[in-house]
């Protein structure tokens, strides 16, 4: 610490040597010709004989390495697009100008305007006949410019990250592509992209703890939303066939490598459809991100090599959990005697947990990693799904599917139910089984039933399907990255102390 303090003050009294030369080390703009990337092209057109040299060019960024040789200097020159290398003469500046850049340090932003040439070497370099201080840094970047490999601290100071890691931008580059594509793919299908409140009185589309803050104003709690699925059903009744959302939703639950207390979601939702319609929608959807923004349909994840040209494969979940497990949920009809089973298997079981929630374990210890190639799981119990229909031909199941990838969950659909009446009978057994659970675990909160939500089933909506996609999960596939906080900008972590 005490060295840090030391580069600090050493970079202060620099800036002060700055300020009583009369030079203001933080203007206010500077207007460059080029960015980086765009002067190494064009001096390849040059080069070439394509295009005539222009009298000067004016760059900008951030100084990553600094060279004196006596009466030159070379630096290196990094912005958003690449980076260039800089030759400061002391015979074209004069002393006084030269001997500025002995108060420039690793990490100062600077512009600098000049001509282009190639040194002996070969490497492309801005003739500098004129610089101009932008940024004074006061604080050194990781050390010796070796990148930044503490990985809290890549999470925590991503700025950090991003200036010394140079494969760090790309990857966030590269999300926000992916995300662009779906946009694309989905209104190139007539879908309509909508915004839904993020704020709500009832939080609900997904059995999840939730944040709750008080609006002062209208005194009043609310709650941060957990699933953006009742509001787009709501516009799926008025009239929106075909609508979609990508947003950010909260669940106050816990962090892991697959979670994140925020995290982005897809929804979207056609009316007139089923879960098998959401399947050939999803299916196409990646494999046209793959292909637009990844380039292959091959992408390496975990050290397995996933292919996500369709068809997938589509699993039977109660086959899946048989197979993986032994167990045939089908034969244990309430939790007391599928939680014995599970015990019996030696699977430590809470006793708080409904029966959907313990089929929900198995699919999780037993199906769930080995399902490395996109595998459709279709057909789950009725206890699990309280929005999504009947299947056709068993009751006791509903018609939704859960997408995996890599051994992780990527999405989740529905034929979504529309009957008034059994919606609202679902709703009441969910909070039954809440009731009983918050007695076991203790915990006074529980969800309500959103009744305007009900009332707007009773107006009539028509047969739908029904799809929810995790974009950092997505992300973290087409990227090949094994921890959710490596795509997350900025990831939640726990707050440091003094």
């Amino acid at each position: 610490m005490a060295r840090l303090e030391q580069i600090t003050q050493q970079r202060l009294e620099k800036l002060e040597r700055l300020r009583g030369r009369g030079i203001e080390p933080y203007p206010h703009s500077y207007s460059r010709t080029h960015t980086c990337e765009e002067a190494l092209k064009l001096f390849e057109r040059i080069e070439a004989g394509k295009v005539v040299a222009p009298p000067e060019l004016r760059l900008a960024g951030r100084i990553t390495a600094i060279r004196f040789m006596g009466k030159i200097a070379f630096f290196d020159l990094r912005d958003g697009s690449s980076k260039i290398q800089l030759h400061f003469s002391r015979q074209r500046l004069g002393d006084g100008k030269y001997g500025l850049l002995r108060d420039l340090d690793i990490g100062d932003i600077i512009g600098a305007e000049g001509s282009l040439f190639r040194t002996r070497t070969g490497e492309v370099t801005l003739d500098v006949t004129d610089f101009t201080i932008l940024c004074k840094s006061l604080q050194p970047l990781p050390e010796k410019w070796h990148g930044l490999v503490d990985v809290e601290k890549r999470y925590r100071q991503r700025y950090l990250d991003l200036i010394a890691n140079e494969e760090t931008k790309p990857l966030f580059v590269m999300r926000s592509q992916i995300v662009s594509s779906v946009r694309e793919f989905l209104t190139g299908r007539g879908f309509i992209e909508v915004e839904t409140p993020v704020l709500q009185s009832v939080a609900g589309g997904a059995l999840a703890r939730r944040f709750k803050t008080h609006h002062e104003a209208l005194d009043e709690d609310l709650y941060l939303r957990i699933a953006l699925e009742l509001y787009l059903k709501r516009l799926v009744v008025g009239g929106f066939d075909k609508v979609f959302e990508i947003g950010r939703v909260f669940r106050n639950e816990g962090i892991s490598t697959k979670h994140n207390p925020e995290f982005t979601m897809l929804e979207a939702y056609e009316a007139y459809a089923d879960y098998n319609d959401m399947m050939k929608l999803v299916e196409d959807m990646i494999y046209h991100v793959a292909t637009t923004v990844v380039g292959t349909t091959k992408v390496n994840f975990g050290g397995e090599l996933i292919e996500l040209a369709p068809p997938w494969r589509r699993l039977s979940l109660r086959e899946a959990v048989k197979e993986k497990s032994g167990i045939d949920f089908e034969d244990y009809p309430d939790a007391d005697s599928l939680r014995q089973r599970m015990e019996a298997l030696g699977v430590e079981v809470d006793p708080a947990k409904d029966r959907g929630r313990l089929v929900d374990e198995l699919i999780s210890t037993f199906v769930e990693p080995s399902l490395l190639q996109p595998t459709f799981l279709v057909d789950y119990p009725v206890e699990m799904s309280p929005l999504a229909k009947r299947k056709r031909d068993n009751p006791r199941l509903v018609e939704r599917f859960e997408l995996f990838i890599g051994g992780i969950e990527i999405a989740n659909a529905f034929t979504e139910l529309n009957d008034p009446l059994e919606q609202r009978e679902r709703f009441r057994q969910q909070l039954e089984t809440q009731v009983q659970m918050a007695a076991v675990e203790k915990e006074a909160e529980r969800e309500a039933v959103d009744e305007d939500f009900l009332l707007a089933l009773e107006y009539g909506m028509p047969p739908t399907g029904g799809l929810g996609v995790g974009i950092d999960r997505l992300v973290m596939v087409l990227c090949g990255k094994q921890s959710i906080r490596e795509v997350i900008l900025f990831p939640q972590l726990k707050t440091k102390g003094d």
